[in-house]
C-alpha cells in the first residue's frame, strides 16, 4: 500500500517549478521553432523525426526533471534546434541528402508489385492492399504507381488515361 501512496506525494515548490518550467519551456519552443521554421517538425526524413522525439524528450526531462535546469533545457533545445537548421542548409548538396534522407521507393509500377522493394522497406502485400484501398482504388489498372516516400508514408497515383504523370514527379524514386 505504501507504494500506491507515493503517486500523489508532491510539495508546492515541486508544483510550482514544474508550472514555471512548463512555461518557459513552451515558449522556448515557440520562440525556437518561428526562426528555425515550420520544417523543424515537420517529418519528412529520418532527421526531422529524431528532431521532434528529441525536442519532446528534452521538454518532458526539462519540465519534470530536478536535475535539468530550465537554462539546460532551453540550450539543450537550442543545439537541436541548430543541428535541425546546418542539417536543412546541407540539404541543398545531393551527397548530404542521399547521407541523411530515405529515399522513395517505388512498390508499384502500374498493377505490377515490386517485391523485392516492398521487402526492403518493409511492407507487406496486406499494407499495400490497405493503403489502395484507403486510396479508392477499386482495379489494380486504376494504378499508376505506389510510392513507399521518405516520410514512411504509401502515396498511390493514380493512372489517368486522359492525362499522363509527369516523369519529374517519379524523378528520385528508387525502380
Amino acid at each position: 500500500m505504501k507504494a500506491w501512496s507515493n503517486l500523489f506525494d508532491t510539495t508546492t515548490n515541486s508544483l510550482l517549478l514544474i508550472f514555471l518550467t512548463s512555461i518557459g519551456i513552451y515558449v522556448a519552443v515557440i520562440l525556437y521553432t518561428r526562426i528555425a521554421g515550420k520544417r523543424s517538425f515537420s517529418k519528412m526524413s529520418s532527421f526531422d523525426f529524431a528532431m521532434t522525439v528529441a525536442v519532446g524528450s528534452m521538454i518532458a526531462t526539462t519540465i519534470l526533471s530536478k536535475s535539468v535546469s530550465l537554462l539546460e533545457g532551453g540550450v539543450g533545445l537550442i543545439m537541436v534546434y541548430g543541428l535541425q537548421l546546418i542539417a536543412a542548409t546541407f540539404r541543398r548538396y545531393k551527397w548530404f541528402r542521399q547521407f541523411i534522407d530515405n529515399q522513395p521507393t517505388l512498390l508499384m509500377d502500374g498493377e505490377i508489385l515490386l517485391h523485392d522493394n516492398m521487402k526492403a522497406v518493409r511492407v507487406t502485400e496486406g499494407d499495400l492492399r490497405s493503403k489502395l484501398r484507403e486510396s479508392n482504388v477499386a482495379k489494380l489498372s486504376e494504378v499508376k504507381a505506389v510510392i513507399f516516400e521518405t516520410t514512411g508514408n504509401l502515396v498511390v497515383v493514380h493512372k489517368d488515361h486522359n492525362c499522363p504523370v509527369d516523369d519529374w514527379i517519379l524523378k528520385d524514386v528508387k525502380r
